[in-house]
């Protein structure tokens, strides 16, 4: 008998083998956020006005996903105003204005609401991303000094961030992969503006890189998960002593210019990103998903 009819259909079998391989690489999986108005998405439209949108980093996350071979459905708890405190024990309404676009309609706190998603799909949750604790210390930068109001803040941050993470990676299983962002330093943009503050910008830069960040990432990491330093990425480490020159502002730092840039802080004093901004975030979450294929 001829080989060639059996290596033919050898051949046909792989072949249609194939597309089942590639489903399964891409199967379709849950990705639940958790936070504050970073979650949720929100935007200034000007001074003391903004809304949740669809260009927080969370709806970005599934496109910039997918380009590594992840196919992922956003369930988002996201909730602006969230503080360490309240993600655990702050009762959020089923249509609370806080919630971003497309949100689930729980009802409680969003870390039950989580907990209790997360157990119902088990197996089918391929990633999850915390933005909290930006609200816990955000009234420091009024505060006659930010950097001992930060310090002051982040004991009570750190305890409420071990729980939280303890709760979730309890109710998703050692396998999901967890990632917790932190944020631009927008308080350089007080260098610039109405009411411009250049101590307060100086000092924000020490907050974040010795105080925010060193907690947030020891947080992360304790229970397996990924931090992803957003402050460092969006310029906010560059020298002061950089300059640029811009049509708006002068000259002024370059870490100033990109606060301004990736967020409304300079125009509005909104702590808020951009799309820009917020893309970054996303870009860095995806980044942190092995690619497939």
């Amino acid at each position: 008998m001829s080989r060639i009819p059996v290596l033919c259909a050898l051949a046909i079998s792989a072949a249609l083998l194939l597309p089942s391989a590639a489903a399964a690489a891409t199967k379709s999986q849950f990705y639940v956020s958790l936070g504050d108005s970073y979650a949720a998405g929100y935007q200034a439209t000007g001074v003391g006005t903004g809304k949740n949108t669809r260009n927080g980093f969370a709806y970005q996350v599934p496109g910039l996903a997918a380009k590594r071979g992840y196919k992922l459905k956003l369930v988002n708890f996201g909730c602006g105003g969230a503080t360490s405190t309240s993600i655990l024990t702050g009762k959020v309404a089923a249509d609370a204005k806080c919630k971003g676009p497309g949100a689930p309609a729980y009802t409680g706190t969003q870390v039950g609401a989580a907990e209790k998603f997360l157990k119902a799909n088990r197996g089918k949750v391929g990633l999850m991303t915390v933005s909290i604790g930006g609200n816990d210390v955000t009234a420091c930068a009024r505060a006659a000094n930010a950097v001992d109001c930060v310090a002051t803040a982040i004991p009570k941050l750190e305890k409420n961030l071990a729980v939280l993470l303890k709760r979730l990676r309890a109710a998703a299983g050692p396998k999901v992969r967890i990632v917790g962002i932190t944020y631009p330093d927008v308080i350089l943009g007080a260098w610039v503006g109405e009411n411009p503050n250049q101590d307060l910008a100086k000092l924000s830069v020490a907050a974040f890189q010795s105080l925010m960040n060193p907690a947030l990432k020891k947080g992360y990491e304790k229970v397996g998960g990924r931090f992803v330093d957003v402050t460092k990425a969006t310029g906010a480490y560059t020298p002061l002593e950089q300059t640029t020159t811009t049509a708006e502002y002068g000259t002024i730092p370059v870490a100033v210019a990109e606060a301004c840039r990736l967020s409304f802080y300079c125009n509005f004093r909104d702590i808020h990103a951009t799309t820009e901004g917020y893309r970054i975030i996303a870009d860095m979450v995806a980044k942190t998903l092995p690619r497939r294929g």
